[in-house]
């Protein structure tokens, strides 16, 4: 065993050498993609053209209409900060989810507790008796909610010009808006059409159609949809065409999907580079276990070898989440 830690297998070199050239090739393409002359260039041109956009920015929000917007648009985050909605239960209606935060949390800590028996029982490590209840039973429960979240609202967001160019046409044929409202929730699919629907049977319900559309904003809070509800209430006091305004609001959600797939496909390269970063070091374990299982078995077996996976472990989790902040773009 001490023959091997001083003296490693040529196998074990080789792979350090590969990993080593492997960071450096990261490191050298990292420089140049924040440093290079075309990450300089971008800059300058950025700084140039916000300047032109911030002055133009100024001059169109100069107007009535869109002072009003902005107003309602302030009332409206108000509003949602008034009722201290809890954001698991955000999260559970933009998941589609019928199930109340307290119920979800009640079954999350049933899970917790079947997780905690089943370590007890098994004669597990103290450290899974700790870790693993609220893991698997509040951590990932709340991850998958998460997920689900971010899916329903991607599909939603996905489909809406659709659904604008419906309630545009049929307002260009002299359908009334509420009609078209029902369309939409009659012949989209979910989650839109639900959402429409929902709108539709609360207006049948004699809800005006401000709260109607304030409810669908706290149950789908996506910027588009927040931008088609203050539209059309400011629209019911001001007048105005509407169907021009959502076909212009169409155009732009339209513009901001195309932007938003560009910067996807320009980040898709560094999101690559980060997933092999990041699995490096499951990998060199797995190939250092098949190859000589000797030589990282004191990593397992010994007190100074667990402390040293923590700090990797801990080491690893930063740069993770490093690596995510950096592809990560908000559109």
């Amino acid at each position: 065993m001490a023959d091997l830690l001083t003296t490693p297998p040529p196998v074990v070199l080789a792979v350090v050498l590969v990993l080593l050239l492997l960071l450096g090739l990261f490191a050298w393409g990292l420089i140049q993609l924040f440093y290079g002359p075309r990450a300089r260039l971008a800059r300058r041109v950025a700084q140039v053209a916000g300047k032109a956009d911030k002055a133009k920015l100024e001059r169109v929000l100069a107007t009535p209409r869109r002072r009003s917007i902005q107003a309602r648009l302030k009332q409206l985050d108000e509003s949602r900060a008034k009722t201290g909605r809890s954001a698991l239960r955000e999260q559970l209606m933009m998941a589609g989810l019928r199930i109340e935060a307290a119920h979800f949390l009640l079954a999350c800590g049933g899970i917790a507790l079947v997780v905690a028996a089943f370590c007890a029982l098994a004669d597990l490590p103290r450290v899974s008796l700790v870790l693993a209840p609220p893991v698997l039973g509040l951590g990932l429960p709340k991850l998958v909610v998460a997920i689900l979240a971010r899916r329903r609202l991607a599909r939603f967001t996905g489909a809406f010009a659709d659904a604008l160019d419906v309630v545009v046409r049929g307002i260009r044929t002299g359908l009334p808006l509420g009609e078209c409202i029902t369309i939409v929730g009659r012949e989209l699919p979910d989650p839109l059409g639900a959402e429409f629907r929902l709108i539709a049977e609360g207006q049948k319900l004699g809800l005006p159609l401000q709260d109607a559309l304030a409810r669908a904003v706290e149950r789908m809070p996506t910027t588009e949809f927040r931008f088609f509800a203050i539209v059309l209430t400011i629209q019911q006091q001001t007048g105005g065409n509407l169907a021009e305004t959502l076909a212009k609001l169409s155009e732009v959600l339209r513009a901001r999907k195309r932007m938003r797939d560009k910067v996807q496909a320009y980040a898709s390269e560094a999101k690559t580079s980060a997933m092999i970063i990041g699995s490096l070091p499951v990998a060199v374990t797995l190939l250092l276990a098949a190859v000589a299982p000797d030589y990282i078995g004191r990593l397992f077996t010994t007190s100074t070898g667990h402390l040293l996976i923590g700090i990797g472990l801990t080491t690893m989790g930063v740069g993770v989440l490093v690596m995510r902040k950096m592809i990560d773009f908000d559109i």
